[in-house]
């Protein structure tokens, strides 16, 4: 039976909350009343508008541009479009990202060259964390291809192919669209490929073409349906044979969630099998948010020598591991110092078994592996009994005297006390990815970050993304200045959108994940008056609140204005901290990162 586009799995785990991205109604009948082939509304324009909302996007973000802008007057003709300007090209991608990650399927909308190498590094950020995001660029005129001319927005040669060729390594799917004549076909390919793959796809419209009926487009576009995946029935079986014998012969087995159970749609199966078999459930940092917290087994981050509290000591003392989507790179692996063994491993990917160092399964989907294994698994509760008995309640930060200055881990510990179903994290790379690691995710709190990428900047595009497609939950992000002024225009555009994010900014003068890793005066910023920044964006345009807080009693006084009073408003809090307060986890995460990345050149 063939699968609806955008009837993607609900992420939610069996509670109905958290987990991969919200289930999109994309295969909603729309109805197909024919159109005259004279009608204005038989457009390339109208029916890549009308497959946007098919798939579940009702928000695209854009940056205009004269190349773009025709085929812009038509997204805003949809009436179940909402284009959302942004600042720069940068955080319309970003902002895509964000909202892919709450939606499912993201859009964008930039200008030919100057805007798609802008937005590049968004969409290679979006690719590496396996995001379905379609990025539209408004293309050269149809028939300007082919005539050896030179046109503006270009590096000054007639060869056009720069920006395609830029965009091949980073999207699943690449459409040039400077005919009418197969324009139907590529923009429904482009777009069914983002929702098969998961993955970016780049569709280049030339200028002149959005306006003009054809008859291809004079029906609405029929919902099309996406054979599903399948695994193949052999070797699923003999892939859960070997897991469950491998398994059931442990001791003390434990079960790592990773990131890539988002794509294979394998988290409710994750959860299930963490039900039915006992296990003791962790996740790795990029994992987190994708399995839920108040599981009964839940017992942390796994993340090698930086991990939650006791939860190394038992993932690396167990004798069976699963990993399910795991992404083992350097700074997931603390510069390569997990203490794992292989021949203690399950390894499974989104397409794909290997167990210990014995036979590989190609073929075999995560989401039918868990759920066959988990009818072959012995109940087995010894890593979780483990766990339960060594493990001791964290402690609380030392109480502050009056008015003395704020330290980081007392702002996290009131950010803690902040959070419940109706809230969303969004971690900026840098010290955040540490404290928000230790946050606990009541049931239905949503978490993002970026750790395959790692780009400083991509939570303020990102917060404004994943915002404007969560409206049921008030967006926390966490922040640092160094990565607040590469992407912060973009605060204007949630005023635009009138959202009520809650920011925190963290002024500690300058690049922190950086300083731990290999310490410089290019590591230190231009302080600004961040408050007065935003107030400057706000300029008496929606609503915004701004203050800073330099001890606990303003962060007390901040937290419950933002919550009460001006819960209807965009909240910026700049918290005011020393440039050496940095969590613990950074410092022997940054020496241990810091050392991989010296290692001396091999002997030749």
């Amino acid at each position: 039976m063939d699968t609806k586009v955008g009837s993607l799995e609900a992420a939610t785990a069996p509670n109905g909350n958290i987990g991969c991205p919200s289930q999109i109604n994309a295969a909603t009948c729309i109805h197909s009343a024919a159109l005259s082939f004279n009608s204005a509304e038989a457009t390339l324009g109208r029916h890549l508008a009308r497959r946007l909302v098919q798939i579940g996007v009702s928000d695209v973000f854009s940056v205009p541009g004269d190349f773009n802008l025709t085929l812009l007057d038509h997204l805003i003709a949809e009436p179940g479009l909402n284009l959302v300007g942004c600042c720069n090209e940068l955080n319309a991608g970003y902002a895509a990202d964000g909202y892919a990650r709450s939606r499912g399927v993201g859009a964008c909308v930039v200008t030919f060259t100057v805007g798609g190498l802008s937005v590049l590094n968004a969409i290679a950020g979006a690719y590496s964390e396996n995001l379905p995001l379609i990025c539209i660029v408004g293309g050269p005129n149809s028939n300007d291809y082919g005539t050896n001319r030179i046109l503006h927005h270009t590096i000054g040669l007639p060869d056009f192919s720069q920006e395609l060729r830029c965009f091949q390594t980073v999207t699943c799917y690449q459409a040039v669209v400077n005919n009418l004549e197969d324009a139907h076909e590529l923009i429904d390919t482009a777009i069914s490929t983002a929702l098969k793959e998961s993955k970016p796809v780049y569709i280049s419209i030339s200028c002149n073409l959005p306006a003009i009926p054809h008859p291809t487009f004079a029906r609405e576009p029929v919902p099309f349906s996406l054979a599903p995946k399948m695994s193949n029935k052999m070797g699923l079986e003999a892939a859960v044979e070997a897991a469950a014998e491998f398994l059931n012969k442990a001791v003390k087995p434990v079960m790592v969630g990773g990131p890539k159970l988002r794509v294979a749609h394998a988290c409710r199966a994750f959860v299930e099998l963490a039900d039915t078999s006992g296990y003791a459930l962790a996740v790795t940092p990029a994992g987190k948010g994708l399995v839920p917290e108040h599981h009964p087994h839940f017992i942390g981050t796994y993340w090698g020598a930086v991990s939650t509290a006791f939860c190394a000591e038992i993932v690396e003392s167990a004798d069976a591991y699963i990993f399910a989507g795991p992404i083992f790179n350097d700074y997931s692996s603390v510069g390569y110092s997990l203490l794992l063994k292989k021949e203690k491993a399950l390894i499974v990917q989104p397409d794909r078994v290997v167990v210990g160092n014995g036979p590989t399964f190609g073929c075999v989907l995560m989401k039918d592996f868990l759920e066959a294994l988990g009818k072959r698994l012995k109940k087995n509760t010894t890593a979780y009994e483990n766990y339960h008995r060594i493990y001791v309640p964290e402690g609380h930060p030392l109480k502050c005297a009056p008015r003395e200055p704020l330290r980081v881990n007392v702002l996290f510990e009131h950010i803690q006390k902040m959070l419940s179903g109706d809230t969303a994290v969004i971690a900026e790379t840098g010290d955040s990815w540490f404290n928000c690691q230790k946050l606990k995710l009541p049931k239905g709190c949503g978490y993002e970050f970026q750790m395959q990428y790692g780009s400083i900047g991509w939570s303020v595009g990102a917060t404004l993304g994943y915002a404007q497609a969560a409206t049921d939950k008030r967006v926390i992000a966490c922040i640092g200045d160094g990565s607040f002024q590469v992407t912060a225009q973009d605060v204007s555009t949630m005023l635009r959108c009138g959202q009520k994010n809650i920011i925190f900014l963290i002024n500690n003068g300058g690049y922190t994940i950086e300083v731990e890793i290999h310490d410089g005066p290019y590591n230190v910023i231009k302080n600004w008056n961040y408050t007065a920044f935003v107030d400057a964006i706000h300029n008496g345009e929606g609503k915004c609140w701004t203050t800073k807080v330099f001890c606990e009693e303003d962060l007390i006084e901040a937290i419950e204005t933002a919550s009460g009073a001006k819960k209807d408003c965009l909240c910026f809090i700049e918290v005011m901290a020393h440039k050496d307060d940095t969590s613990k986890e950074l410092l022997e995460w940054g020496s241990r990162v810091s050392a991989a990345n010296s290692r001396p050149p091999n002997p030749q």
